[in-house]
């Protein structure tokens, strides 16, 4: 059992000190500070810093590297000091992000990830990881893996085809695969008659995935842990914070956040107030421990449902959805996670993808679906009275040729908005 006062307590030690540096500087916040009109040593406790710091928005940050390319003003310390550079994908704003950070700081991202590894369960000098990453960029793949790098033997699979992959994880005996859900479940399709690789010659018993919702979604997990007869085991993070969370041992689908190295609120949109425990809100991030370029109540856009469990903060069912990837389809909220979970409940469907466009002034989508095999008698009718059934809502579900749908190792984009025909 977590005691939270003196979590808080220990939260706002570290917070006072960034805050205090940060209001003295010329940087991103010291500005803004000035411009707020807040006094630092009015605040004595995170109610205080709450009421007094509004959210951090990504365009106020995208602006600030647009005024003062490449990095922006928003460093702890000088230029010369920075060792690390990683970038976001740009897939919600259409411009990436650089992010740098200094090796104390990247340091302590590493030690998030060794936390990861121990509620994984992980053993240290026995298990072997193999990395299905492209290696890019992307400030997962390398803290990822460097974190391993310290207690177990880790494989890199950057460049390798899936078949190479698999063959790798074969030789060398690899008994954990770090990846997305989407390609966990991609792999794990090819063992068998598509490989030739079998599954009694693979010997993973875990799999860790991140970068999509799916980890957290009941019908994803158990269709990875049906194809390769293993574990599933969810984290989330962001380039622009670092890693956040992991699955809170004996609770599959839910995240704990790691609430020592982050100061997390969920709140509601609109009123930017802290939503009560059981509701559903978006998740907001102060960095406490990576502050070579700190974050201050930083709006995610991911929408969480916030739980107390013996004193941890945690996410119920994960990352539920993005708030910017909600659709209105006639007067329906509806997420691309909630349409995965019911379409994941179908065996025979392989790939699928959610197309919106706007008829007649309405906003309406349509479900494609590939389909391994034959189709099933009533297998599309039945798909679409289950979506009917959970979301009260008609969505068509249309079978389209085997392999037209975009794939990806990374970050799957199943929803794309269409023009009317």
């Amino acid at each position: 059992m977590i005691d939270r006062v003196r979590l808080r307590s220990n939260q706002w030690r570290k917070l006072r000190g960034i805050v205090m540096h940060l209001a003295t500087s010329d940087s991103f916040y010291g500005r803004r500070f000035r411009e707020w009109g807040v006094r630092t040593m009015a605040m004595n406790r995170l109610e205080d810093f709450v009421a007094k710091i509004p959210p951090t928005v990504k365009a106020d940050i995208l602006q600030d590297r647009i005024e003062h390319p490449p990095f922006g003003t928003n460093l702890m310390k000088p230029l010369s000091h920075y060792t690390r550079f990683c970038a976001t994908s740009g897939t919600s704003t259409g411009q990436p992000m650089a992010w740098i950070d200094t090796p104390e700081s990247w340091e302590t991202m590493l030690a998030c990830w060794r936390r990861v590894y121990e509620a994984a369960a992980l053993e240290k000098g026995k298990d072997r990881l193999l990395f299905a990453f492209s290696f890019g960029p992307f400030l997962g793949f390398w803290t990822a893996f460097e974190a391993a790098a310290k207690d177990y033997l880790v494989i890199p699979a950057g460049g390798l085809s899936s078949q190479a992959r698999l063959e790798a994880m074969v030789r060398y005996g690899v008994t954990v695969l770090c990846c997305t859900p989407t390609y966990a479940q991609r792999l794990g399709e090819m063992i068998g008659d598509a490989s030739g690789i079998e599954r009694l010659g693979l010997r993973v018993r875990k799999i860790i995935v991140a970068g999509e919702v799916g980890g957290s979604i009941p019908e994803v997990r158990k269709r990875i842990e049906s194809l390769w007869d293993c574990e599933v085991f969810d984290h989330h993070g962001m380039t622009e914070v670092g890693p956040v969370s992991h699955e809170l041992p004996g609770h599959p689908g839910t995240l704990c956040v790691m609430e020592d190295a982050y100061f997390a609120e969920v709140v509601n949109p609109d009123t930017l107030t802290e939503v009560a425990e059981g509701e559903c809100g978006e998740l907001l991030l102060t960095n406490l421990d990576r502050t070579a370029c700190p974050l201050l109540r930083y709006r995610t856009g991911d929408w969480v449902r916030k739980r107390i469990i013996d004193g941890r903060l945690c996410l119920e069912g994960g990352m539920l959805g993005r708030i910017d990837e909600m659709a209105v389809i006639r007067g329906v909220n509806v997420y691309p996670s909630a349409i995965e979970n019911i379409v994941r409940e179908f065996r025979e469907v392989g790939e699928f993808l959610i197309e919106q466009r706007n008829v007649h002034g309405m906003e309406e989508i349509e479900l494609l679906v590939e389909i391994d095999g034959n189709i099933a008698k009533g297998l599309l009718k039945k798909i679409e009275n289950k979506l009917r059934d959970t979301l009260h809502l008609r969505v068509p579900v249309k079978v389209v040729e085997k392999g037209s749908l975009p794939r990806s190792e990374f970050k799957a984009k199943r929803w794309r908005r269409v023009n009317a025909e």
